[in-house]
């Protein structure tokens, strides 16, 4: 008799430790499950009418570094969902780092997705006067003609895994080659 109270009181302590654990699971108002999703390391956000996404600084090859006096560009999708049409007419950005360069004011349209940077970069931080690496962050603030200004902090994504496909920043040095070591047959094979 007293193996089967035991037993049960087992089975009803996992069933309860099991269903909290559960309940943890639900999908509230802030459920993990109810914020945006971005696959990427990259920026996505909503601000003044206009939706950001993949927002990223294309920094070095994995391992290598934008040396001083290179170029960083700014690849970045915008969508305009104010009434009537925008223009992002410039990016600021703090002189220390480089200078900002904005090809030609970019159109947005209204509840067009506009990309900018493919095929060709557009806008770039010129003039790096720091090296940078991939994993650091950017503080820019983006000017729209009639959003206003967003200020945003952009990733410097490595050019590695879905990143490859994107050329090389301008004047980024390679990635360090890895200098081959000795195998252990190799060693015991010369002596």
């Amino acid at each position: 008799m007293t193996r089967n109270i035991r037993h049960r009181t087992i089975v009803a302590a996992a069933f309860l430790a099991a269903a909290s654990a559960l309940a943890g699971c639900g999908a509230g108002s802030d459920a993990i499950t109810n914020k945006p999703y971005s696959p990427t390391e990259a920026l996505t956000v909503k601000a003044n009418g206009i939706d950001i996404s993949q927002a990223f600084f294309l920094g070095p090859d994995s391992g290598g570094t934008l040396p001083v006096g290179a170029a960083t560009p700014l690849y970045i999708w915008l969508t305009n969902t104010n009434p009537g049409s925008d223009q992002l007419v410039g990016l600021g950005v703090d002189p220390a780092l480089g200078t900002a360069k904005v090809s030609a004011p970019v159109t947005l349209p209204h509840n067009q997705m506009v990309s900018i940077g493919k095929p060709t970069p557009t806008i770039l931080i010129e003039g790096l006067k720091k090296p940078l690496r991939g994993g650091e962050a950017i503080k820019v603030q983006l000017q729209f003609a009639n959003a206003g200004i967003v200020p945003l902090t952009i990733p410097v994504i490595t050019r590695s895994r879905e990143f490859t496909a994107y050329p090389q920043a301008p004047g980024a040095s390679a990635a360090p080659t890895p200098s081959p070591t000795p195998s252990a047959t190799e060693e015991h094979s010369s002596h």
